[in-house]
C-alpha cells in the first residue's frame, strides 16, 4: 500500500522572506537536485551504492545552516534527500553487454527505460522455455508407454516441482532486486558463495546439456521426418539401423553445434530477435494440435496401420497391408508376402508366425469418441527390442525359435520403465527461471515475475495435462509406442494428428527445437560469465573475459565443447536424464533457499510476494530430490559429488565472500542453540579437554613475537576444541583502533599459515598487566569458554628494561589459579618444532612430581595425534623420597597407566636427603643480592622522580599570577606552603646518597633466607635428577609449583623456576586447574 507523506521546508527562525525569495531559493534547490541526479552509475553491488558515494556535490552539501548538527557525520552518512534522489534514479543493468550495434547508434544518448510488463517480459519467455521438443518428439510414446493415468502421475509431479520452485523463487526475486546471474545470483546471495558456485555451475552444465538436447532432437526431426535420404550414415545389414541413426548425429551435431556458435559469436541480436519467431512456431503447433483433435469427433484423419496378428508392421518396406492380392482372377503375393517367405510363389516357405495370422488393417486415429481412451489408460513397459503389439487383438503364436531380424516388426529402441520415463520428460517442465533472469529489463520485477512465472507453469500444465488425456483419447495404442512413426509412413505421431498437415508440427516443432538450442547457447556463457565475474571460483576466471563489447567469447567456446560431449552420446534419450538432474539440483537449492530465509526470519527478508510457506518449499526440496533418485539414481549420485567438490573447492581454494547469504545465518542461529543447550558448567571428565587460551606477545609493528606458539597450539589441538588466541595493546581503544585491527589481521594470517582453528581476541588496556586479566576472565562465550591458559615464559624478565615481566607472568599464574583454569607454560618456544617438522624418533618425558588432576599424562597423548610428535615415545617419571617404596610405586603406576589405556615407559627416580650444598647456598645468596639491589635501584629511581617533582612545583608556583595563587589557596586552605633553599636540597640530595651508599654495603653483608635456601635446594637437586635423565628429550613436561602466597618473593619464583629447568631445550611447565582431566572409567 503507497504511502502518502507530504515535505515541509523547514526555514531559519528570525528572517522572514518574501514568496519571491522562497520560489527562487526552492527553484535552485531543484536544480541542485538535478544536477545530483545522474551521479548513479547504476550497478548492484553488495554494500549501498548510497552511502560513500564519491559523486556527491559536496558543495552544495554544506551551504546550509539547518543541518549543522550532523556536518561532520555527512561524509559517511548522506543526508536523506540525496539518499532517495539516488533510489530514485537508480538502474540495474541486466546481464550482457552494450552491443556494437548499440555503439553504433549515436541516435541512443540516453539509458532506455525499462518498458516490458508481465506479458512480453516474463509470461511469453517462459512459455517458450517451457514448451519445446519433448512435447513433440517424446510425449505421444511417454502416454502410449505408461498410459495415460501413470504419464499423468508423471507430468503431475513434474509440474507440481516446477511450481511450488516458482513460488520459492517468486518469494526471493521480490526480496530486492535480482541483477544478472537470475537463479545463480538468487542461490549465492541467500546461501552462500559456495552452494551458489556448485550450483550455479550445476545450472549452467544443465543449459549446455539442454543445448545438447535441442540439436539432436532438431537433427532427429530433419532425418527422420524431414529428409531420410540427407543420412550419411546408412544401415547396410539389418539391426544396424540405430547405430547409424546415431552417427548421423554426430556428425550433423557437430556441425550445427559450430554453425550455431557462429552465430551467436556473431551477434545475439539477431537470436533475440529471431525469439519471437520460432515462439510463434511453437503456438502454432499446439493450436494445430486441439484443432486436430477437435477435427476428430467428426472427421477423423485417415492413417491406417498394418497389423500381423497382434503385431504392428512397418511401413517403410512395403505398400500394400496384404499377404497377396486379386487381379484378373489371378493371385499375386505382395512385397509383405516377399518379406516374409523365401520366394513369391504361393507355396513358397514362410515364416510361422506370418503363416498362422491374418494381416489386418486399423485405423491409427480412431478419434475423440472411438472410445480408445480406455485402451490406453494402462502402461504397457517393455524390453528393448520388444514388438510392438495391440492388447485384444486375435492373434496364433508361433514357433519360437522364428528369427525377428529382418523382418518389417516395429521394434523398441530401448527398455522402458517408469523411473526412466519421467528422467526423459522432466526436460520439458525447466525454464522457469527465464522471467527472473530478465528482472532489469522489466517495468515492475517484483509484481511481473511471480504472476508471469506462475501463470506461464499452469498454462504449459495445461498444455500437458490436456495433450495426456487426449493423446490418449484419439490415438491408438500401438501408434503411441511407435516413437518414430514407422507404422504411419515414418510420419511424427503428434502430427498425424494435427490440423490441417502433419507438416505444421514438423516444420514448427523444427524451428522450435533450432531456436530452443540457440537460445540455450546464448544464455549458457552469460551465466559462467556471471560466476567467472563473482571471483569465487579462481580457475574460471578466464571466463569472465570477452571481446571488447564484453561477450562472453571463451565462455561461448567452453559451452560448445560441453554441447559437443551431449552431441558425442548422440541419444536424446540419454542426455535428458543428465540435464534433468542439474536443473532439479538448482531447484531444489532454490527451495532450500526460500526455506532458510523463511525459517531463520532474518530482518532482511521482506518479500512482496507474500503467498509462500517453508512447508511449501521443504515439499519442493524433497519433491526435486526424490525426482533425482527416481530419473536415475547413479546421475543423481554422480551430480552430488560434482556439485560437493565445486563446493568444497570454494570453501578452502575460493574467494571469501561476504553476501549476507542464510547459510551464514543457519550458523549463527545452531551456534546459538548450541551454546544454549551447553552446560555452563565444567564438562564431564571423559568430555574434558583442553580449551586453549593462547597469549600472545607483539612488537612494535603488531607482528606476533613468538609464532611457534602457534604452531604448538594447532599441534596439541589438532583443530579439535575450542582456541582463543588472545593479546594485549597497551593504550586507550579510540587511539589504539587502527593498530587492533592491524594486530588482528596479522594473527589471523599466521593463524591461517600455522593451521590453528579458532578465535581471535584483542584487548586494549591502560595497563597490560590488567588487559590480560581481562582476557582471563571474560575471553569466549556460555559454556564456550577456555580451561586452559598457554603462554610463553618470558625469557628477558631479569633485564632492567622489562621490569614488569616477570611481575606480569606471576599476577597471571595467581590468577589462572583463581579462575580454576590450567596454566601450560612454554619455554624457549623458539626452539618448539614448527608444523613441517617431523621428530623421527625421541622421548617425550614426563616428569610427575604432584598429582594435579592428570593433565600431564593427557597432554603427551594429544600431541602424539599430531604429525610432529607421533613417532615420540612417551616415558614417565616420578619422584620418590626417602621413605617411599620405590619397587610398589613403579608397579602402581604401570597398573594406572594399564587402566588409562596409556603406553607409556615407567621409572621411579629416588632423591635422598642430603645435606645442602654450597653451590646452593650461594646461589640463593646471590638471588637475594640481586633482588635487594633491584629494590634499592628502584627507590633512588624513586627518589629522583620525586625531587623532580618538586622542583617543577617550586618553579610553577613562583610564575603563577597573583590571583591564581590566591583563588588556589581559597580552594584549599589546609595546604602544606614548602619553601626550598639552595642548601636545604644540596643536603637533601647528599642524605639521600648516603642512605643508598649505606643500604647498598648492606646487600653485601646479608645472609640468605632459609625458606629460599631449601627451595633453591630443591631446584636445584631436582634439576639435576631431569638433565640426568632428559637431557636429549625432545619435549620435557613438568609440573609447576605455585608462587608463594607472600608476594614479596615473587622475584626469587622466578629465579627458582629459572634453576629448575635450565639446561633443557624444549620444556612445557604444567599447572593443573585442580580438578581431574582424565579417568579409567569408559
Amino acid at each position: 500500500m503507497p504511502t502518502s507523506f507530504t515535505v515541509v521546508p523547514v526555514e531559519p527562525q528570525g528572517e522572514e522572506r518574501g514568496p519571491a525569495e522562497r520560489d527562487g531559493q526552492r527553484q535552485e534547490e531543484e536544480e541542485g537536485g538535478e544536477r545530483e541526479q545522474g551521479s548513479g552509475d547504476g550497478i548492484a553491488r553488495e554494500s549501498s551504492p548510497f552511502i560513500n558515494s564519491a559523486e556527491m556535490d559536496r558543495g552544495n552539501m554544506y551551504e546550509g545552516k539547518n543541518m549543522a548538527l550532523f556536518e561532520e557525520e555527512m561524509d559517511s552518512n548522506p543526508m536523506v534527500s540525496s539518499l532517495l534522489n539516488k533510489l530514485a534514479n537508480y538502474t540495474n543493468l541486466t546481464q550482457g553487454v552494450v552491443e556494437h550495434e548499440a555503439d553504433e547508434d549515436s541516435k541512443r544518448k540516453e539509458v532506455k527505460v525499462p518498458r516490458m510488463g508481465t506479458f512480453i517480459g516474463v509470461y511469453l519467455p517462459c512459455l517458450q522455455n517451457i514448451l519445446g521438443v519433448i512435447l513433440f518428439l517424446r510425449l505421444t510414446w511417454i502416454v502410449g508407454t505408461a498410459g495415460v493415468l501413470e504419464s499423468f502421475i508423471i507430468v503431475f509431479m513434474c509440474c507440481a516441482c516446477t511450481m511450488l520452485t516458482a513460488i520459492s523463487m517468486s518469494a526471493i526475486a521480490t526480496n530486492g532486486v535480482v541483477p544478472a546471474g537470475g537463479s545463480y545470483y538468487m542461490i549465492s546471495r541467500s546461501l552462500g558463495p559456495e552452494f551458489g558456485g556448485a550450483v550455479g555451475l550445476c545450472f549452467y552444465l544443465g543449459t549446455t546439456f539442454a543445448g545438447a538436447m535441442y540439436i539432436l532432437g532438431t537433427i532427429e526431426i530433419l532425418l527422420t521426418y524431414i529428409s531420410p535420404s540427407a543420412a550419411i550414415f546408412k544401415a547396410e545389414e539389418v539391426g544396424e539401423e540405430t547405430e547409424a541413426m546415431l552417427n548421423n548425429m554426430r556428425v550433423y551435431g557437430t556441425c550445427i553445434v559450430i554453425l550455431m556458435a557462429v552465430v551467436v559469436f556473431v551477434g545475439v541480436k539477431y537470436v533475440n530477435k529471431l525469439a519471437l519467431v520460432f515462439l510463434a512456431c511453437v503456438i502454432l503447433s499446439i493450436v494445430a494440435i486441439y484443432a486436430g483433435v477437435i477435427k476428430t469427433a467428426f472427421d477423423p484423419p485417415d492413417f491406417p496401420i498394418c497389423l500381423l496378428g497382434n503385431r504392428t508392421l512397418s511401413k517403410r518396406s512395403f505398400d500394400v497391408c496384404a499377404k497377396f492380392t486379386e487381379s484378373n482372377n489371378e493371385t499375386k503375393t505382395t512385397t509383405l508376402w516377399r518379406l516374409f517367405c523365401d520366394s513369391s510363389l504361393l507355396n513358397a516357405t514362410c515364416d510361422d508366425y506370418f503363416s498362422l495370422n491374418n494381416v489386418t488393417e486399423i485405423q491409427g486415429i480412431p478419434g475423440i469418441m472411438s472410445g480408445v481412451l480406455t485402451d490406453n489408460l494402462w502402461s504397457t513397459y517393455s524390453e528393448k527390442g520388444s514388438i510392438v503389439e495391440k492388447k485384444d487383438q486375435p492373434s496364433v503364436a508361433g514357433s519360437e525359435e522364428t528369427k525377428m531380424g529382418g523382418l518389417p516388426y516395429v521394434l523398441t529402441d530401448i527398455m522402458t520403465y517408469f523411473t526412466m520415463l519421467v528422467g526423459i520428460y522432466f526436460p520439458s517442465v525447466t525454464g522457469i527461471m527465464a522471467g527472473s533472469n530478465r528482472s532489469g529489463d522489466l517495468k515492475d520485477a517484483q509484481k511481473s515475475i511471480p504472476t508471469g512465472t506462475i501463470l506461464a507453469i499452469s498454462t504449459t500444465s495445461f498444455i500437458y495435462l490436456s495433450c495426456i488425456v487426449l493423446f490418449g483419447a484419439c490415438i491408438e495404442g500401438v501408434i503411441l509406442r511407435d516413437k518414430f512413426g514407422e507404422a504411419v509412413n515414418q510420419n511424427l505421431v503428434v502430427g498425424t494428428l494435427a490440423w490441417p498437415s502433419p507438416w505444421v508440427i514438423v516444420i514448427g516443432s523444427f524451428f522450435s527445437t533450432c531456436g530452443a538450442g540457440l537460445q540455450s547457447l546464448t544464455g549458457a556463457p552469460r551465466l559462467l560469465q556471471a560466476i567467472a565475474r563473482d571471483g569465487i571460483i579462481p580457475f574460471i576466471q578466464v571466463f569472465g573475459h570477452g571481446k571488447a563489447n564484453g561477450e562472453p567469447t571463451w565462455a561461448l567456446l567452453l559451452t560448445a565443447g560441453i554441447c559437443e560431449i551431449g552431441i558425442l552420446i548422440a541419444s536424446l534419450d540419454s542426455v535428458a536424464p543428465i540435464l534433468s538432474m542439474f536443473f532439479l539440483m538448482c531447484y531444489m537449492f532454490v527451495n532450500l533457499a526460500c526455506a532458510v530465509q523463511t525459517l531463520l526470519r532474518t530482518p532482511n527478508w521482506r518479500p512482496r510476494f507474500k503467498y509462500y510457506h517453508w512447508t511449501l518449499s521443504f515439499l519442493g526440496m524433497s519433491l526435486c530430490l526424490a525426482l533425482m533418485f527416481i530419473c536415475s539414481w547413479y546421475y543423481a549420485l554422480i551430480a552430488m559429488v560434482i556439485a560437493g567438490c565445486i563446493y568444497k573447492y570454494i570453501e578452502y581454494r575460493g574467494a571469501e565472500k561476504e553476501w549476507g547469504d542464510g547459510i551464514r545465518g543457519l550458523s549463527l542461529n545452531a551456534a546459538r542453540y548450541a551454546l544454549l543447550r551447553v552446560e555452563d558448567g565444567p564438562p564431564h571428565t571423559k568430555n574434558w579437554r583442553p580449551q586453549l587460551l593462547v597469549l600472545l606477545n607483539l612488537d612494535s609493528e603488531q607482528l606476533v613475537k613468538h609464532p611457534r606458539l602457534l604452531s604448538f597450539t594447532s599441534q596439541l589441538k589438532a583443530g579439535k576444541g575450542l582456541t582463543i588466541v588472545g593479546s594485549v595493546l597497551q593504550g586507550i581503544y579510540l587511539d589504539k583502533c587502527t593498530e587492533t585491527q592491524k594486530a588482528e589481521e596479522n594473527i589471523k594470517a599466521l593463524m591461517g599459515v600455522e593451521k590453528t582453528k579458532g578465535f581471535c581476541q584483542i584487548v586494549v588496556s591502560p595497563n597490560f598487566r590488567d588487559g590480560i586479566s581481562y582476557l582471563i576472565q571474560s575471553a569466549g562465550l556460555g559454556g564456550m569458554k577456555h580451561n586452559t591458559v598457554l603462554m610463553a615464559w618470558p625469557q628477558s624478565w631479569k633485564q632492567t628494561e622489562n621490569r614488569f615481566s616477570w611481575k606480569n607472568f606471576v599476577d597471571t599464574v595467581r590468577e589462572t589459579t583463581a579462575a580454576q583454569q590450567a596454566l601450560l607454560v612454554a619455554k624457549n618456544i623458539d626452539l618448539f618444532p614448527t608444523n613441517q617438522e617431523r621428530f623421527t624418533e625421541g622421548n617425550i618425558d614426563v616428569w610427575w612430581i604432584v598429582h594435579d588432576g592428570g593433565m600431564l599424562m593427557l597432554l603427551p597423548f594429544l600431541l602424539r595425534q599430531h604429525k610432529v610428535w607421533r613417532k615420540c615415545k612417551m616415558r614417565i617419571f616420578t619422584v620418590a623420597q626417602m621413605d617411599d617404596n620405590s619397587i610398589q610405586m613403579k608397579k602402581d603406576l604401570q597398573m594406572f597407566l594399564y587402566h588409562l589405556r596409556l603406553n607409556a615407559e615407567v621409572e621411579v627416580v629416588e632423591m635422598f636427603e642430603n645435606d645442602i650444598s654450597a653451590f646452593t647456598y650461594e646461589k640463593t645468596l646471590m638471588m637475594e643480592q640481586r633482588s635487594q639491589m633491584l629494590k634499592q635501584m628502584q627507590l633512588s629511581k624513586n627518589e629522583r622522580e620525586r625531587e623532580a617533582q618538586l622542583i617543577h612545583d617550586r618553579n610553577t608556583a613562583s610564575h603563577s599570577a597573583p590571583a591564581v595563587k590566591a583563588s588556589v589557596a581559597a580552594a584549599v586552605p589546609e595546604r602544606v606552603q614548602m619553601t626550598w633553599t639552595k642548601e636545604k636540597f644540596v643536603a637533601e640530595k647528599h642524605k639521600n646518597k648516603e642512605s643508598n651508599v649505606s643500604d647498598f654495603k648492606d646487600i653485601f653483608n646479608m645472609k640468605p633466607n632459609q625458606s629460599n635456601v631449601r627451595r633453591m635446594h630443591t631446584a636445584v637437586k631436582l634439576n639435576g635428577v631431569v638433565l640426568n635423565k632428559s637431557q636429549h628429550a625432545q619435549l620435557v613436561l613438568l609440573n609447576m609449583p605455585g608462587p608463594p602466597k607472600n608476594r614479596k618473593g615473587d622475584e626469587n619464583y622466578m629465579e627458582f623456576l629459572e634453576v629448575l629447568t635450565e639446561g633443557l631445550d624444549r620444556v612445557l611447565l604444567v599447572r593443573g586447574s585442580g580438578r581431574e582431566v582424565i579417568t579409567i572409567y569408559s
